[in-house]
């Protein structure tokens, strides 16, 4: 099925309501969504280095503090 959304005639806040109400909608079964196979993989890396100390979560300041770092 094709949806023909007027998108030339849409201001900037009403395509993001529109994303927003569809992302919404999809998050209501993630069961549905698909997932490559390399997604998997990579959580594994991620689990693996969380397992032996090589990594470790952060909260979300220390998360941006992080990347701030990164991008000077």
């Amino acid at each position: 099925m094709h949806a023909a959304i007027p998108l030339e005639q849409m201001s900037v806040e009403e395509k993001l309501q529109a994303i927003e109400e569809i992302w919404a909608d999809l998050a209501r079964t993630p069961e549905q969504l698909p997932a490559p196979a390399w997604h998997a993989e990579v959580l594994q890396v991620r689990e693996q280095r969380i397992t032996e100390g090589r990594s470790r979560f952060l909260d979300i300041e220390e998360a941006k503090k992080a990347v701030r770092a990164q991008l000077k």
